[in-house]
């Protein structure tokens, strides 16, 4: 596995290892938040990026706090295992696309890296494997690539694409061939620091399928179609108007 520090790793981690071994772990340290920042400013302006901001500092540390009944129900409801990653287990870089990380999937020369929660994988990394490389992103590709995809679905009142797709990596953001892809139903109990828990529980039962299929030589995948269209975190004014006229929370 290649993962960050999110909590879906160690979800994805501890869902997997109930039905197969896993022998390493490659976990890389979070790229800088003032980084990403800047980076997306050039994409989308200081306006944008702001809000988001605001977003991320006044009203997600609250939402975090309200939400923390609810937030414990779904672990009990959908049995999500938080237990850390194995120490023992772990073997740690800076970035997933480093030199030390290169060298030391080519020693290993693993026959599947399940990817979730890291950066995106340089085509060095990937030319230089014959590995299969596979990601559960959190949305429905290609329509919401991106990050808070099961958000922006509800946002847009698009039910029939809030949920979760199990894809191969390539050089793209959320761009490789889709391998499965389900949905997922939260209540009106549920926000957005509750939807991903569901995105990340399906996700893995649609990974648990792909590696089967990988190993019994039945893998297939199409390549995505339609509409495609990345998102980012909301600003806080969407935030506050989709609450209020579209009751997304």
């Amino acid at each position: 596995m290649l993962v960050g520090k999110a909590k879906s790793s160690t979800i994805m981690y501890n869902e997997l290892k109930k039905h197969f071994y896993i022998y390493k772990v490659v976990q890389e340290e979070p790229i800088p938040m003032k980084k990403i920042m800047i980076k997306r400013m050039k994409r989308l302006g200081f306006f944008s990026v702001f809000g988001q901001i605001l977003f991320g500092l006044m009203v997600l540390p609250v939402l975090r706090r309200l939400s923390k009944k609810q937030y414990n129900k779904v672990i009990e409801d959908l049995r999500i295992d938080l237990t850390p990653i194995d120490e023992k287990c772990i073997f740690k870089v800076d970035s997933i696309n480093s030199k030390a990380c290169l060298e030391f999937l080519k020693k290993e020369n693993p026959d599947i890296v399940i990817v979730n929660g890291c950066r995106i994988i340089s085509n060095k990394i990937l030319s230089n494997l014959k590995s299969i490389f596979i990601n559960t992103h959190e949305g429905i590709t290609p329509l919401y690539r991106g990050i808070h995809g099961a958000y922006w679905a509800l946002v847009n009142q698009d039910n029939e694409h809030c949920g979760v797709t199990v894809h191969l990596v390539d050089k793209g953001v959320d761009t490789g061939g889709i391998i499965y892809q389900g949905l997922i139903y939260p209540d009106d109990k549920d926000n957005f620091t509750t939807y991903p828990l569901y995105q990340t529980k399906k996700g893995a039962e649609l990974l648990i399928h792909t590696i089967e299929d990988v190993f019994s030589g039945d893998l297939k995948y199409f390549q995505p179609k339609g509409e495609s269209k990345i998102w980012y975190h909301p600003t806080i004014w969407e935030y506050f108007y989709y609450r209020i006229y579209r009751g997304v929370k």
